[in-house]
């Protein structure tokens, strides 16, 4: 599978700062056996949506790395739905709360997940320790995401269980009351 990691960082851009981020979600995508590279863009709306565009149906996977706090100049997220299919709330979801597990500002934090053509975009906080965080939270659905994007069928992971979970004791069920 390709990938691109694309750290969205004003001072990178410029040469101020190396960037730390995209090697570090970079080598965590080698290690889930991804061809992987990395660019860098400014936190400019315009030249994420146009990198984006670019990198749409030529990548499998595409990263981002920031631009998704509330800063003035962070717009990842407006730029990337620009381009989106559809977004994919649950691993926005799972990533914010992976997040809280280190900092409750994670809850800030405004990743998303979506897809563009057949391509499947995680956008993820700038910091290297947020964005590989993020990445993890993902990484288990990642495979059956990639694979069903590419045309595959709709069955789930090995070890996955698609049983309805036993009703809790504790709760109502449809057609009882309690009294």
């Amino acid at each position: 599978m390709r990938a691109l990691v694309l750290t969205v960082s004003d001072r990178s851009a410029r040469g101020e700062r190396a960037d730390a981020t995209g090697p570090a979600v970079a080598e965590r995508l080698r290690g889930m056996g991804h061809d992987v590279a990395v660019e860098v863009v400014e936190d400019d709306a315009i030249a994420i949506a146009e990198v984006m565009s670019a990198a749409v149906g030529d990548h499998d996977l595409v990263v981002l790395a920031g631009g998704t706090g509330l800063g003035p100049r962070d717009v990842t997220p407006q730029a990337v739905q620009t381009i989106l299919d559809y977004e994919i709330p649950g691993f926005g979801e799972l990533m914010r709360a992976e997040g809280r597990r280190s900092t409750p500002l994670a809850a800030l934090s405004r990743s998303l997940a979506g897809v563009a053509g057949r391509t499947l975009v995680l956008v993820v906080p700038g910091s290297p320790r947020g964005a590989v965080e993020s990445l993890d939270a993902v990484a288990p659905l990642l495979p059956h995401a990639l694979d069903t994007l590419a045309g595959g069928d709709h069955e789930a992971p090995a070890g996955a269980d698609r049983r309805m979970p036993a009703a809790r004791p504790d709760r109502e069920t449809k057609g009882e009351r309690r009294r």
